[in-house]
């Protein structure tokens, strides 16, 4: 069982906007979400937004159009994406520290990633 799923991805005009979900799995014992990365093509992950406790951070190319949330809940993390932009184009991975029974040590897990797709 995947302990982080990523859904919400898509193709979408510059200007539009898309709203990323990260959902760990209900079997985990404790999840800390770290935040959300992205992979565009030909070129290496980099960070977008961070989810830490009690404050968030985002990367200088993404302010004021990406925000990151969280809800304890439903064991979600959120990414809404604003302003869409040719080059937000990548795929995008949601990465937590998971803890899958009380006696595991935090392991660092990624989603599989869901694609983005800008077109100009």
């Amino acid at each position: 069982q995947a302990q982080l799923q990523e859904s919400g991805g898509g193709l979408v005009q510059a200007g539009e906007s898309l709203r990323l979900s990260c959902v760990a799995s209900e079997s985990a014992f404790s999840v800390n979400f770290v935040g959300w990365y992205r992979q565009p093509p030909g070129k290496q992950r980099e960070l977008v937004a961070i989810m830490g406790i009690g404050t968030t951070k985002v990367a200088d190319s993404v302010k004021g159009r990406f925000a990151v949330s969280r809800d304890n809940a439903k064991n979600t993390m959120y990414l809404q994406m604003n302003s869409l932009k040719p080059e937000d184009t990548a795929v995008y991975y949601c990465n937590a520290l998971i803890k899958r029974t009380s006696r595991d040590l935090f392991e660092n897990t990624w989603g599989q990633g869901t694609q983005v797709t800008v077109s100009s």
